[in-house]
Parts: C-alpha cells; sequence; structure tokens
C-alpha cells in the first residue's frame, strides 16, 4: 500500500531513540523526509546516520520555549515543506505519589505537556490544508499504570488537549492523531520491567495480560505512527489510537 509519504517533510520530536527513533524510520522508509530531534547530541547524530539523507538531525528540548519555530523554519528551508509533527517526549521519572518530587512534576510538565502544547500550537499556525498533529501518548490515557504517577497525571490531560485541538483544526483539513502504546519492547518499558526487581517474572505476567501474549516491537509502533501521519489516514482525526496488543478491553 502506497502511504502517500514521498517527498513529504515532517519534525519528529524525541526521535534518538525508541517510539520516536522508530516511527521516524518507518517515514523515512515510505518516503519521507524528517527534522529529528533530541536532547543529546550524541545520540540524535548516530540515529540521523542510520536514518540516512532524509533525516537531519537538530539537537532540542521539548521545554525550550523557542524550539517549535525553531524546527518548523529547518523543515522548510531544507525540505521546502512542512507537512506535519509527531510530538513524542521521553517518559517522565516513576514513582509514585509519595515518592516524586514537585521538581520532577514541574519538569515533566514543561516537556510532556507544555512543551507538547507549544510545539502543536505552532504547527497548527503553519499547516496548510492535509496537515497532520500527531501525538505519542500512552496506554494510561485510559487506565493508570502503577508507578507511573507523573505520566498518569499529564498524558490524560494532553489528550483532551489533542481532541480539543482537532475540533477546532478539523475545519481547516488539518487533523489530529493520538498513539497510546502500552507494552512495548523498548529501553524504558524494560527499566520499568526491572524495577520490580525480577524483571523476566514482571515481563510474563504482562505478557498473559495481553491478548497476542506479546510485547510490541519498536517496529510496529513505527509502521502505525506512519500510517497515522500519511494521507492514507486522511479521514481519521480526533481519535486516540491503542497500540497495545488488544490490552485495552474497553471502546
Amino acid at each position: 500500500m502506497d502511504l502517500g509519504l514521498k517527498n513529504r517533510a515532517y519534525v519528529v520530536t524525541g526521535a534518538s531513540r525508541g517510539l520516536g527513533l522508530a516511527s521516524a524510520r518507518a517515514l523515512v522508509e515510505d518516503g519521507a523526509k524528517v527534522v529529528i530531534t533530541g536532547r543529546d547530541e550524541k545520540t540524535l547524530k548516530e540515529a540521523a546516520t542510520e536514518l540516512g539523507p532524509d533525516a537531519l538531525p537538530v539537537t532540542s528540548d521539548n521545554a525550550d520555549p523557542a524550539a517549535a519555530a525553531r524546527l518548523i523554519a529547518t523543515a522548510r528551508e531544507r525540505f521546502g515543506r512542512f507537512d506535519g509533527v509527531l510530538i513524542s517526549v521521553g517518559g517522565p521519572a516513576p514513582g509514585f505519589v509519595a515518592d516524586n518530587t514537585d521538581e520532577q512534576w514541574q519538569s515533566a510538565f514543561d516537556s510532556v505537556f507544555l512543551g507538547a502544547v507549544r510545539i502543536a500550537r505552532a504547527a497548527a499556525d503553519e499547516l496548510d490544508e492535509g496537515g497532520v498533529i500527531g501525538f505519542v501518548l500512552s496506554g494510561s490515557v485510559h487506565e493508570p499504570i502503577p508507578g507511573l504517577t507523573i505520566s498518569n497525571g499529564l498524558r490524560p490531560g494532553l489528550a483532551g488537549f489533542a481532541k480539543s485541538l482537532a475540533d477546532e483544526l478539523g475545519p481547516r483539513g488539518i487533523r489530529v492523531v493520538g498513539l497510546l502504546p502500552s507494552r512495548i519492547d523498548t529501553d524504558r518499558v524494560r527499566q520499568l520491567d526491572e524495577l520490580s526487581g525480577d524483571a523476566e517474572a514482571t515481563r510474563a505476567a504482562n505478557e498473559s495480560r495481553i491478548p497476542l501474549r506479546r510485547y510490541g516491537t519498536p517496529e510496529e509502533f513505527g509502521r502505525t505512527a506512519a500510517f497515522l501521519l500519511s494521507p492514507a489516514a486522511s479521514y481519521l482525526t480526533g481519535v486516540m489510537l491503542p497500540v497495545d496488543g488488544g490490552a485495552r478491553h474497553g471502546f
């Protein structure tokens, strides 16, 4: 299936590793060009080398108020156009209500929530009909995940913002979509499993609750993200798509 991504240009934040990198890879493989961002310059450059000449690395922090305008301008300057953005950020610090500090909450709010809002607003100002704004959120939008209290607090609010944005931008032909990953086999998820003290047993227990009986791969997530960002998904907006192997049983 041709997704219609050839020569389209996207910004993908948090793309030096994990789900952001997998999404950028899927976009490039289908012919798109991407500006990828991350906070660690070395890791980001390594990711860009892996992706090839259609990926441009720009060291950036989502919490930086000036980041959004700079990234969009870079896409236009390098690739001659700007078709959309996938806003992905690293997970907030793990912990329970009694564990997380004010500083951890503030840092996560600035990066995960406010930073994403800023980037989405800037993209909305710059996109034309057919443009798309995507958010990488979490299964915690629907159900809290134990040990991820900060994420449980911020992700549902960001999903609400995304749905409001979809309503506002729909008349302009601009789509807004969200992806809700659960147990995808990334470094982040493996680290969370290790917090239990018995990562192997935790993984086995988690897999037993997933109808497909396994964790997803970053490649599977990336292909899903590329589809949602593509013209092939032109009548999908305001959706929050679980990428979880069937773990969410409600509608």
